[in-house]
């Protein structure tokens, strides 16, 4: 009756266990997915970001080659406007960071478990779950640090243009262009950023697939 009791208890508890396992694996499938609309999200705002400021830059340039007051006035408005928005999609991207490496910290720890109190069988998979996970977490990492970097270039352009506006010097100018051209530069490196990240989540996303079959072939 003891021994009956004891497998009963045993059985109830890797039910449990597994029952859990499933709702985290499926709440990480999902916050996969999430990530993966808007990784593409992203990429979209990038090439529409991109294309504003080279029209941005050929419109300060004919507007310079013709000394027409107006349209350089113009210009300088729509890069205010785009400055505003580059700077608020950055906040909103480094808080989006900060939340996947809150996610990637919660999957470490239960990959850490798993391996901690896996059957021998599965020590390997645990393992290599482990150290998917881990690795996930460094790329979230360096992925949030760059976009920091960004914000900071980007912040840096935007206090130096400033005062430059309105000035006609051809000395201001000519700062004011190669600012411009600084943008572009950071857009088209965010774009390439944001290609690499949608490559990672993709991989996370069958890693995940990948690991809800190991713990279902596990349980027999």
């Amino acid at each position: 009756m003891k021994r009956l009791s004891a497998a009963l208890i045993a059985s109830l508890f890797i039910s449990s266990a597994a029952y859990a396992q499933d709702g985290r694996n499926r709440h990480e499938r999902t916050q996969d997915r999430r990530e993966l609309r808007q990784d593409k999200r992203e990429i979209r705002d990038d090439r529409r970001d991109l294309a504003e400021l080279q029209d941005a830059l050929a419109r300060f340039d004919s507007a310079w080659s013709r000394r027409n007051e107006r349209d350089m006035s113009a210009v300088e408005n729509r890069l205010r406007e785009l400055l505003r928005q580059e700077l608020a999609e950055g906040r909103a991207e480094m808080a989006r960071d900060r939340a996947e490496i809150r996610q990637d910290t919660r999957e470490v720890r239960g990959s850490r478990r798993e391996e901690l109190w896996g059957r021998p069988t599965t020590f390997a998979d645990d393992r290599r779950d482990l150290r998917d996970d881990r690795r996930d977490k460094r790329d979230d990492i360096r992925d949030a640090r760059a976009e920091a970097a960004s914000q900071r270039s980007r912040a840096i352009i935007a206090r130096e243009m400033s005062p430059l506006m309105g000035s006609r010097r051809p000395a201001d100018l000519q700062r004011m262009r190669s600012l411009i051209v600084e943008l572009i530069g950071l857009a088209q490196q965010e774009m390439h950023q944001n290609h690499e990240e949608l490559r990672e989540d993709r991989r996370e996303l069958r890693e995940d697939r990948r690991e809800t079959r190991e713990d279902r072939r596990q349980r027999f």
